[in-house]
């Protein structure tokens, strides 16, 4: 059985949609927030940095000494809470004084945070951050709405997306087929069974890991 099956939608966009539910073959959730401090395996940093994804979306200097790699889920709360508890003290202290390079990858469990990630994927890549920040701040919001299509298309509003671009995003075969080949790859290369998972000069952090384990 393939690792991706795909499957019929259960939200519609107007015109025909790329963007399927994913069949559920991993465990869809993360151990709890800041739960895991040791690494659980490694991978070479060189073989890291090859994704076989959309180009790498990063903060920081080029040549910082630590960088960090996150594989993470729009819908998966313990991304969420890494997002909005552990990240902005990362960037603060580390990414923004030229320590860390931070790397986000998509890693979708399901249709809703493959559609998410194709949006973020779609606006500037300076708007980048911007709007997956505020997909996860939001995420209860959008993710887990009844009508997430309406809800995700309000906040790609916000950026300038019209019905016609919404649409036009998540028909977008090239970012769709990226984003899935990506995430084929880190499970069967780096070995991700959950999100989010955080490399770190390539240890592997299976967890939403806390600012204070992040500043040890």
């Amino acid at each position: 059985m393939p690792l991706l099956k795909v499957a019929t939608m259960t939200w519609t966009v107007r015109s025909r949609a790329l963007v399927l539910a994913l069949g559920l073959v991993l465990a869809p959730f993360a151990p709890a927030f800041g739960q895991s401090v040791k690494p659980d395996g490694t991978v070479a940093p060189t073989e890291l940095m090859r994704s076989d994804g959309p180009e790498d979306r990063a903060l920081g200097r080029a040549d910082a000494p630590v960088t960090i790699v996150e594989y993470a889920s729009m819908s998966c709360p313990h991304c969420a809470a890494f997002h909005t508890q552990s990240l902005p003290a990362l960037k603060r202290d580390f990414i923004d004084t030229g320590k860390v390079r931070f790397i986000f990858r998509e890693f979708p469990f399901d249709g809703v945070a493959l559609a998410g990630a194709m949006i973020a994927r779609c606006t500037a890549p300076e708007t980048f951050f911007e709007i997956v920040e505020v997909l996860f701040k939001e995420q209860e919001g959008w993710a887990f709405s009844k009508d997430p299509e309406s809800a995700l298309k309000a906040i790609a509003a916000r950026y300038g997306f019209s019905q016609e671009s919404f649409d036009s995003c998540l028909q977008n075969q090239k970012i769709y087929d990226a984003v899935l080949a990506g995430r084929q790859r880190a499970y069967e290369t780096f070995g991700i069974r959950s999100t989010p998972t955080l490399f770190v000069n390539g240890a592997r952090y299976s967890g939403a890991l806390s600012p204070a384990h992040l500043a040890e």
